[in-house]
């Protein structure tokens, strides 16, 4: 395949310039489906490409592992459900970390390899070859930590996204200095092997990385999720770039950069959402610390909120001119989006103007409540974000609020002294009627309570949410009991 070699880098170029169209048609609904195809034609040319570029490559082990993940990749597409994505992905970024600490290792023990056979063994039997150099020691210092740090940081947001028992979360005083003397002893280790090369040295970072991923993300908070596996996703393209250039592979530095980049950038978007740093999120605690919760849990008990009925919410609901549906991580957890679909078309058919209204960082991943909607076909059209449905709630007659908590507290707006203050939220509040469906008036991942339940405009209905739903939908159509 000669005409490929002579023009790799062009196949490279059209390569990098689909994975950019890509990125721009993942960025909305409409467009997601073509990105995805721009996606997948930009690394079928890059693989086949680098595999017919390669120097001496063992085409056994390569077909091998590309049908094995293949298999894998469509069972696991195939079967998993979309309350499962979180989890998913951030078992998929899990992956990309290891590739990269695996590529960094397999090249450091190659070169170590050629350099006990000798200059003269090598010459004689026409290979050419030079010591790796202090530019390729740093490429292999930076993306084998990366990879490293990425790699059990994204297994512990895995398991705790999925509960998990091994997926602890840790608090403490302890926590911090102890994550601040790993990543001083792996930088120093690190820093030693670029400087001297040593093995050993290599093998202390590469240790110390991992350990640092786990005790990085393990006192984040659950309501945190979406910004870290954003940053995960952000993370593991910096390792394929650093990889890349060990490699010399311009498709890998390219793809990588662009997921890298976009990651971040999609961090910092959640972070601003959620009107706090990044390095708030990552080193500052659990959104919501241990005080909060506890004050929180005493008002409960002695403030006063209305509950209804199913029953009660679908009267009110056939009975009015527009309804927001604004749903949660309790929409996912009790898997209940085709039920909220069916209710939407039931009130659509009777002339109530429906739309869904979503937050930034509803969820457990970037993107979530979007996903589980496309899931259940709700047109893309009835589906708003936060800043172009806000000004509409105080013209709305009723708001369903599906599971969730902290994306509608009013007290972020009101509240000076409430850890979520300055937090852009959906302003539910100002809705002419509110209802809730929570499985309990236990607080949100911020560990706060919330004013907006304890609102006269709010009614509290209790249960289940796919269950919920499903008993308004047939309180409305008449087939309830």
């Amino acid at each position: 395949m000669e005409f490929i070699r002579e023009y790799a880098d062009w196949f490279y170029l059209i390569g990098a310039v689909l994975f950019i169209l890509t990125l721009r048609g993942l960025s909305g609904p409409k467009t997601a489906i073509a990105g995805n195809r721009y996606g997948m034609i930009a690394m079928a040319i890059a693989v086949l490409t680098t595999f017919f570029v390669a120097d001496n490559p063992v085409v056994w082990m390569i077909v091998g592992a590309m049908v094995l993940g293949a298999i894998v990749g469509i069972a696991r597409a195939r079967t998993v459900p979309m309350t499962q994505m979180p989890e998913t992905v951030a078992l998929m970024h899990s992956l990309v970390g290891l590739a990269a600490v695996l590529i960094a290792i397999a090249a450091i023990i190659h070169n170590n390899k050629l350099v006990e056979l000798g200059p003269d063994l090598l010459a004689a039997n026409g290979i050419n070859f030079h010591e790796m150099s202090k530019v390729h020691l740093f490429e292999l210092f930076v993306g084998c930590f990366v990879g490293a740090i990425t790699f059990t940081a994204s297994v512990f947001a895995y398991g705790k996204l999925a509960a998990k028992k091994w997926a602890k979360t840790i608090s403490g005083a302890w926590v911090k200095p102890v994550q601040a003397l790993i990543f001083i002893a792996m930088l120093g280790f690190g820093i030693h092997f670029f400087l001297t090369g040593n093995m050993t040295s290599f093998w202390a970072m590469t240790g110390l990385a991992l350990a640092f991923g786990w005790v990085w993300i393990a006192p984040v908070g659950g309501g945190d999720m979406p910004v870290v596996v954003s940053l995960l996703n952000s993370f593991s393209g910096w390792a394929a770039a650093g990889i890349g250039f060990t490699l010399e592979n311009n498709m890998l530095i390219v793809a990588g950069s662009l997921v890298g980049s976009s990651g971040a950038i999609l961090s910092y978007i959640m972070c601003k959402a959620m009107n706090r740093s990044i390095i708030n999120v990552l080193f500052g605690g659990a959104m919501g610390g241990a005080a909060a919760p506890t004050a929180g849990a005493g008002e409960q008990v002695q403030r006063n909120y209305r509950s209804g009925s199913a029953d009660d919410a679908g009267f009110l609901m056939s009975n009015a001119d527009s309804v927001v549906i604004i749903p949660g991580y309790g929409m996912a957890q009790g898997r209940a989006q085709n039920a909220v679909k069916e209710l939407a078309n039931l009130l659509k058919e009777q002339g109530v103007t429906v739309r869904f209204a979503i937050h930034p960082v509803a969820g457990r991943m970037p993107g979530h409540m979007n996903v589980l909607l496309a899931e259940a076909d709700v047109p893309y059209e009835d589906i708003l974000e936060m800043d172009e449905i806000n000004s509409d709630f105080p013209a709305t007659d009723v708001v369903l609020v599906i599971g969730a908590n902290d994306v509608v507290n009013p007290a972020a707006k009101d509240d000076p002294n409430s850890p979520i203050y300055g937090m852009p939220i959906l302003e539910a509040h100002k809705a002419r009627t509110i209802m809730v469906i929570k499985r309990s008036m236990a607080t949100g991942y911020a560990g706060l309570d919330n004013d907006l339940f304890y609102n006269d405009k709010t009614m509290m209905i209790f249960g289940d949410a796919k269950k919920v739903v499903e008993d308004m939908t047939k309180a409305i159509n008449g087939t309830g009991h």
